[in-house]
């Protein structure tokens, strides 16, 4: 257990901004079990943007374009970025149109080019389009859904992680990888169904949240097969960005669902 919450830790450390001043253990054994606690993490950060969206909303005065503002901003500072530099790095590679080696050279590359600008300014209008039309009728099924997303979009980035290919020998995804083996996702499944009793027990639109998962299945079976043709294999700058496409799939799958079925 003490493994555990220092694998744990270390998540918070590389993937939040959230300040932790202590000097933990990186060997193989503490990696492996912050790979099992990346759906945690997720889960965790949930929380805060459904306690926060919850603050603003209802023990505020502030409009609902301010809530769903706040919120939106609380999506970009609380992992410090990390995954948004993914995505740009990403997208710079992918819009460049060159061979996987080539893609790998530009993903290396600190400058940031017009293709990484672009996108990043297109999924952060998105999301925020999401976020503010899927609450502005709250029910109670939104605030699972809030929980819900970064929960399975870090369960998408272990499941990537472990199961497909490095794509180079070195950087942040390498380091994990090379920690851990696809044996360890054994548990991803118990923090599923845990969720799953959950939201069962808080709230009957369990089918709707059931349908939030099999998207994040889908997403996770595309980020697969595009990882190896489009660039060889996983980066961390490729997780990263497998994480913020995930999220932006679901928050408009959560918006889609405010139009067609949560009326």
């Amino acid at each position: 257990m003490r493994r555990f919450i220092k694998g744990f830790l270390i998540n918070l450390q590389f993937f939040t901004a959230i300040p932790i001043h202590l000097e933990l253990p990186m060997d193989q054994q503490h990696l492996r079990k912050a790979v099992q606690a990346f759906p945690l993490l997720g889960l965790l950060q949930g929380v805060i943007y459904l306690s926060l969206f919850y603050v603003f909303q209802e023990l505020t005065p502030f409009s609902h374009l301010a809530s769903a503002f706040l919120l939106w901003l609380a999506t970009i500072f609380l992992t410090g970025g990390i995954h948004l530099d993914g995505w740009m790095d990403a997208s710079d590679a992918y819009f460049a149109y060159q061979d996987q080696e080539k893609r790998l050279e530009i993903m290396k590359d600190p400058r940031t080019g017009a293709f990484g600008v672009l996108s990043i300014i297109v999924l952060l209008s998105c999301r925020f389009l999401f976020i503010y039309e899927s609450t502005l009728n709250v029910e109670y099924v939104t605030y699972i859904f809030i929980a819900g997303i970064p929960f399975l979009s870090k369960s998408v980035m272990g499941v990537l992680l472990l199961t497909v290919k490095s794509a180079k020998n070195e950087g942040l995804g390498s380091l994990f990888q090379s920690a851990a083996k696809p044996q360890v996702l054994w548990i991803y499944p118990v923090y599923l169904l845990g969720f799953l009793f959950l939201v069962i027990l808080l709230n009957k639109e369990f089918l709707l949240v059931g349908l939030l998962i099999l998207v994040a299945a889908c997403c996770l079976y595309f980020c697969r097969r595009k990882a190896v043709k489009w660039f060889g294999g996983i980066t961390g700058d490729v997780l990263g960005a497998s994480v913020e496409g995930t999220e932006l799939i679901l928050w408009m799958t959560v918006w889609l669902l405010h139009y067609f079925v949560m009326v």
